[in-house]
């Protein structure tokens, strides 16, 4: 039996790849092995539905931290707009006009280290007035290291998921953020988890990280607890420390994507930031190769692919997966 043959069996029983076995994997096996693998695997675990979410910049600029790669730091000089909270306006707009798609979550992702005091309490009425506008629209919550009363406070407003990524794996982030650290990171999941909240937790590829690393995140994620994974593509910004970064080949992210799915058989895989740059084709590839989630429409501060030719897009798939499902 061949260790992609091997991987599969397990992983089609939620046993999931190691890092290492990941690792091997992307040295031996083609694109197309990997993706069919995947594929199986999602079908399998997770069944044929496409999850959809979207967000809106709650909190805009002037971030006291200092990641690399972020438009939105006080370190970097970018030409992110500046504002201290989202109109309630803007945030219902987009909550109801993503719900008549038929997206299924709305977030409200702030930048800075934290939100606390009166200002979360802004949120949470935002959050509450999502919530009513759209008829119960699933909400999230992206808003920095809380602990567990903050968490308690979102959950009392009606979210249900908290996003906290882990970026990237623990013994590459250090060299990519020194404010704060991936400790903080993982006390955030569990305050969130212990007030009651799902986990969302992924972070970006691309930033020099290597395919081990890469899957490293994946396990960590994992590990964590999280029920999602958010794959993000690095978008080199003007006036971030990694603006001159190589993007990385379509190919790449295809098995990226495809490894991660072995490597955390029965989380959701959320394909999110950089999307716009792929071609179509890769887009597919990659719900047909692991890939079950996706971010629609504009990001934090770059905008995103059509909202409604997504959910077309989407559709389709699940249609295709369901008769894939049928035949078997």
């Amino acid at each position: 039996m061949s260790l992609l043959d091997d991987v599969l069996t397990r992983a089609l029983k939620g046993i999931p790849a190691s890092v290492e076995e990941g690792v091997k994997l992307n040295n031996e096996c083609s694109t197309d092995e990997l993706c069919r693998a995947a594929h199986a695997v999602r079908l399998a675990r997770c069944g044929s539905d496409i999850d959809t979410c979207c967000i809106v910049n709650g909190r805009s600029n002037m971030c006291s931290e200092d990641c690399k790669w972020c438009s939105q730091s006080r370190f970097h000089a970018t030409s992110a707009e500046t504002y201290p909270i989202v109109p309630e306006s803007v945030s219902t707009a987009t909550a109801v006009r993503n719900h008549r798609l038929g997206v299924r979550r709305f977030s409200i992702v702030t930048s800075g280290r934290r939100v606390t005091g009166p200002q979360l309490d802004e949120f949470c009425a935002l959050m509450r007035k999502a919530g009513e506008a759209t008829g119960g629209m699933y909400l999230c919550a992206s808003m920095g290291l809380l602990g567990l009363d903050e968490m308690k406070k979102l959950r009392q407003a009606g979210v249900k998921r908290y996003h906290c990524n882990l970026e990237t794996a623990s013994d590459l982030f250090p060299s990519l953020c020194s404010t704060h650290s991936h400790a903080d990171k993982l006390a955030t999941i569990r305050a969130a988890r212990e007030a009651g909240l799902e986990v969302c937790s992924g972070g970006i590829i691309g930033m020099g990280e290597t395919m081990e690393q890469r899957l490293r995140l994946a396990a960590e994620c994992r590990d964590s607890g999280a029920v999602s994974l958010p794959m993000n593509l690095l978008n080199p910004i003007k006036g971030t420390p990694l603006e001159a970064t190589p993007l990385l080949p379509e190919e790449e992210v295809v098995r990226s994507a495809a490894l991660m799915r072995l490597i955390a058989p029965d989380v959701v895989i959320r394909f999110a930031g950089g999307r716009a740059r792929l071609s179509r084709e890769a887009t597919l590839k990659m719900l047909r190769g692991g890939v079950n989630g996706v971010m629609i429409g504009d990001l934090l501060t770059t905008a995103g692919n059509t909202p409604s030719a997504d959910m077309e897009m989407i559709a389709d798939e699940v249609t295709r997966s369901n008769a894939e499902i049928s035949a078997q």
